[in-house]
Order: structure tokens, then sequence, then C-alpha cells
């Protein structure tokens, strides 16, 4: 996998991530990701997933994005974590 992360937004409804690992959420309004550079959280409407391809991080989606951030923790730590092993 690749060693670098670009964030690629056009007209703010079409996102292009690279260095993406996994996708650890997903709803109409909510995506998370797994990212080289922490988990990525991005909000918005109609949000729809394109394509992860799992060989090169490539992520790719449409929608309204509203908010990308990032954060250190994952959503999978804490007390949901021992649920979804």
């Amino acid at each position: 996998m690749q060693e670098y992360h670009n964030v690629i937004m056009e007209n703010r409804n079409s996102l292009k991530i690279s260095g993406v690992n996994d996708i650890d959420k997903f709803s109409e309004n909510t995506i998370v990701l797994s990212t080289i550079m922490g988990e990525l959280v991005i909000k918005g409407e109609d949000l729809h997933v394109s394509s992860l391809d799992a060989q090169t991080g490539d992520f790719l989606m449409t929608g309204t994005v509203n908010s990308l951030s990032y954060s250190r923790n994952s959503v999978m730590d804490g007390p949901f974590r021992k649920i979804f092993r």
C-alpha cells in the first residue's frame, strides 16, 4: 500500500482520498475511515461510497460533504471494541 495521504474534494460533492486502510462505518450522513494519518470522519448528506481499492488505498465517494475531521482515536476504541471483535 502507498505511504501517502491525499484528500481531493470537488465542489463539495465528490471526494477522492488516498491512504485509506478501511471503512469503519458508513451511513447516508456519516462515513468513518481508517487512514494512514488516523481516523477520518466525513459528515454530510446523501453520502455514497463509490469504491475502496484495498490494494492501493484509494477511496471514492459522492454526496454533499459538510465536514471532514481527523481523530487520533478510532470509533472502534473503547466499549464497542469488545462487542465487534
